[in-house]
């Protein structure tokens, strides 16, 4: 009996060991969470403001999009540019035959809006300003616009009877080209040594084509109104 007594105490204090064991344990994961968990609070809160950071380096990307956007503009401006370098190639295209002549038989060249036997050179220069040089020419007064490439002619009343293009652009056309989608001109003459190739277009307008015999192309064309063609005041 008294040695069933000892080995029930021992195995209670045994029992009182591993629980007093368990019960350090429990302690010291609950601890170890605890030191854990502000941890990772601290962890979140250092990402917190690592993300508050990078919510204030927005600024710095819309800064990036906003040198973009400046830069937009430069490529806004190569576009325009190379815009430009289009009209500027368009510019510099031979106008068809077809093209020339629908024009004249308004009285207008390219790129003109004033027509011949309709304006009064008075209100294209007021327009345009003073021509570079005028001369009495023929049987009117030839203004010459040099930056534009035209010149026009107007009688005494003021109206304009001739509109002239020397357009860089009309220079690449030689009467071959001419002949080929017009026929034969209705009229030649000769001035010098420049040969004048001279189509009716309509009962108003004449379409003529001024070319040197030394280059064979066309050195301007010429928007004529006969009936305009006088030296007198009625125009």
């Amino acid at each position: 009996m008294e040695v069933y007594s000892m080995i029930k105490t021992t195995a209670f204090k045994s029992f009182a060991c591993m629980a007093a064991a368990a019960f350090m344990l429990l302690l010291a994961a609950c601890s170890g969470a605890g030191n854990t968990a502000p941890a990772a609070t601290s962890a979140v809160q250092s990402s917190t403001p690592d993300g508050q950071q990078q919510a204030g380096q927005t600024p710095d990307s819309q800064e990036t999009s906003a040198n973009g956007q400046e830069t937009a503009p430069a490529s806004s401006t190569d576009a325009g540019q190379a815009g430009q370098t289009a009209h500027a190639g368009q510019a510099s295209e031979t106008p068809s035959i077809g093209q020339l002549v629908d024009l004249a038989k308004e009285g207008k060249i390219p790129e003109v809006k004033y027509a011949a036997h309709i304006a009064l050179f008075d209100e294209i220069e007021q327009d345009w300003g003073k021509a570079d040089s005028t001369e009495a020419a023929g049987k009117g007064i030839y203004a010459a616009y040099t930056k534009r490439g035209v010149t026009i002619g107007f009688n005494k009343g003021m109206k304009v009877f001739d509109m002239r293009s020397y357009a860089a652009n009309l220079q690449q056309l030689s009467y071959i080209d001419i002949e080929k989608s017009l026929g034969k001109a209705d009229e030649t003459a000769t001035n010098g040594d420049d040969q004048i190739y001279v189509y009716k277009v309509n009962d108003q307008y004449q379409l003529k084509f001024i070319i040197p015999k030394a280059t064979g192309k066309v050195d301007h064309i010429s928007v004529f109104s006969p009936q305009d063609a006088k030296n007198n005041m009625a125009g």
